[in-house]
């Protein structure tokens, strides 16, 4: 995400870094690529046209003009407008209210919004223990009420049905009740899509709107759409009184322009972002940590967060026992490890939170390749009990029954064991407390994923 964004805007500040102090003529050269950046960002003309001239009118101001190191001045104040144009903090949803709290959502056909709604309901329940219920008022697309109803099971989110023969205000009611009756904690009601803004979609969603009165109206865009995300957002908004905005693939969208324009055009908050297609893959929107990212600087909060609630925390320390007992690191806890890595999106889903990224030439990150993951995954399910347990027992003809096993070539199979080798070695220091030693073994781990 917004890896275009973050290029051109890393080139053209680093070389304001080493100014001795600003002029008006290498401000001007500055911001006019800045402005030329963000347009190939497809973020929205008048936001580029505000940004430019509140960061032109602080840049030459006297606290940056007077300032040491008047090029990290700049810098800073590009990052506090950037923060100012997506929100300025993150804007919780409002749950006080008499349960159930209703959320409504809304959005155009084909923005993942059935997904985006099992993906919240997921979240409310595994960070805020919310006891969540979706019911599905797409009266004209029935596979939109099945494909609700299966991601619900796989969640165990409560279900509630409807019908195609039911009007979707009859269907919002029956739901409330029915969550009433359940005691649940919130309702989250999925609304009819379409290709485009129609005066008959428009009636029927306020019409929904008026008779169920809910306390969160979100509207899910597709970040991919760039600036006309920013439109059909207003659109709505003028038609509806949104609370916020859940942008949806935004791991596809390398420009950005949607998340830097919806709130300058709608007034309304980014609430959410969809990293993914995994039901997991779905973050509060933070604009200061989104800033950074943009500016390469990294997210770390975010990075931990997302470790804090992905890693299997029992694993983890039923692993930690058995390393301080002195016990070997077989290939059974290597498979556990590379699991934990893929439930978290790869190594790749976690290098733009990293500080610095913006440095690393784009060749090499090209060269992390996730898929590597399943396909050693695979190499190791293709052995037997005994050989995950005592890999020096793996030789030979065994190396060549595995390959043939999991579909792969001799050499997959001695890169997987060389590979695990070193983070048994690894594993090792840990256990004497050399940090410094860990440090290099995980470095040498990270080279084996980029081949």
């Amino acid at each position: 995400m917004f890896d275009n964004l973050t290029d051109s805007l890393s080139a053209t500040l680093k070389n304001l870094r080493g100014q001795g102090r600003l002029t008006e003529d290498n401000v001007k050269d500055t911001l006019r690529e800045v402005r030329m950046a963000l347009l190939e960002a497809d973020v929205a003309l008048p936001v580029v046209t505000d940004f430019i001239e509140q960061v032109r009118a602080g840049a030459l101001g006297q606290e940056v003009q007077n300032s040491l190191t008047p090029g990290q001045s700049l810098i800073k104040l590009v990052q506090a407008e950037l923060v100012k144009v997506m929100g300025a903090a993150n804007e919780g949803l409002n749950l006080k209210t008499q349960p159930p709290a209703i959320i409504l959502m809304a959005g155009l056909q084909g923005a993942g919004k059935t997904t985006t709604v099992a993906k919240l309901g997921r979240w409310l329940q595994e960070t805020q223990k919310k006891k969540v219920g979706v019911v599905s008022a797409d009266v004209y697309r029935p596979a939109a009420i099945k494909q609700l109803q299966t991601l619900a099971e796989d969640l165990s989110l409560t279900f509630f049905d409807s019908d195609i023969s039911q009007k979707p205000v009859d269907i919002a009611k029956n739901a409330i009740e029915a969550a009433k009756r359940k005691y649940l904690d919130v309702l989250i009601v999925d609304t009819a899509g379409r290709l485009h803004i129609d005066d008959e979609m428009m009636g029927e969603i306020k019409a929904l709107h008026a008779a169920i009165n809910p306390i969160e109206t979100l509207f899910v865009v597709d970040s991919m759409t760039g600036q006309d995300a920013a439109n059909t957002a207003k659109a709505f908004n003028d038609a509806l009184p949104l609370t916020g905005v859940i942008l949806t693939k935004a791991d596809g969208d390398a420009r950005g322009g949607a998340a830097l324009s919806i709130r300058h055009i709608t007034g309304k908050p980014i609430k959410f972002i969809g990293v993914g297609e995994k039901t997991t893959a779905l973050e509060p929107f933070y604009p200061d940590r989104i800033a950074s990212r943009i500016l390469g600087m990294g997210d770390v909060l975010g990075l931990i967060e997302e470790i804090e609630q992905k890693v299997d925390k029992e694993k983890a320390e039923k692993l930690a026992r058995k390393i301080q007992k002195g016990k070997n690191f077989d290939l059974e806890d290597f498979r556990e490890q590379l699991q934990q890595m893929q439930s978290m999106g790869g190594v790749s889903s976690m290098l733009d939170k990293l500080p610095g990224i913006g440095n690393v030439p784009q060749e090499m990150k090209d060269k992390v390749n996730d898929k590597m993951i399943a396909r050693q995954i695979a190499v190791i399910c293709s052995m037997t009990k005994q050989e995950r347990k005592h890999p020096d027992l793996i030789k030979g003809n065994r190396k060549k029954r595995i390959a043939d096993g999991c579909g792969q070539e001799l050499q997959d199979v001695n890169r997987l064991l060389k590979q695990f080798m070193m983070m048994q070695k690894m594993m090792k220091k840990l256990k004497s407390g050399n940090m410094a030693n860990m440090m290099r073994g995980i470095k040498s781990n990270m080279r084996g994923l980029r081949r």
